[in-house]
């Protein structure tokens, strides 16, 4: 009988199952995490070029307490789109600086417009509120014109006749 259970305990251990939790963990873009020799494989280049385009302005990667260089998901991005550009595209890096400037100023500039659509759409809805708002208030204050259509005030010159009081019928709202 001890055979038997033995064979039931092990038949238990191996069906059962291990569960195991695996964390998932959001990656900053933005974050220095790669030291050079890394980006410089990631983007294909050798690390003096790296070292280049820093000093041209091109690239500026984070850096570590001990100031060792690090690169983020997006400077490797960068160095790509750098690479494309010079070997692809036929730009010297001069004309790659150019570039680089005038997509950042398009960015800066497409930004600056959303924000502005934004707040546009936003004053238009309180001046819409507000519209509203006077509408009410007045609305009790305004005389219709039909009102003038049947008086003597409709007539061009007031004549000797006319001298009288003129009456318009007026709707005031009752406050409660």
């Amino acid at each position: 009988m001890n055979e038997a259970a033995d064979s039931a305990g092990a038949r238990r251990t191996r069906t059962t199952r291990t569960t195991r939790v695996t964390r998932v963990t959001e990656i900053d873009r933005e974050r220095g995490v790669f030291m050079i020799s890394v980006a410089a494989e990631l983007a294909e280049m050798h690390p003096q070029t790296l070292r280049m385009y820093e000093a041209r302005g091109l690239i500026t990667p984070k850096r570590s307490p001990k100031n060792t260089r690090l690169y983020s998901q997006d400077d490797v991005e960068r160095l790509r789109r750098i690479q494309e550009m010079t070997a692809e595209g036929g730009l010297n890096l001069a004309g790659v600086e150019t570039v680089l400037e005038l997509e950042d100023r398009l960015e800066k500039a497409r930004a600056e417009l959303a924000a502005m659509q934004e707040r546009t759409a936003e004053m238009e809805r309180q001046m819409a509120t507000e519209i509203e708002n006077a509408k009410r208030e007045l609305r009790a204050e305004i005389v219709p014109y039909r009102a003038y259509e049947s008086s003597k005030l409709s007539s061009p010159a007031p004549s000797a006749e006319d001298e009288g009081p003129v009456s318009i019928p007026v709707e005031r709202r009752r406050s409660s």
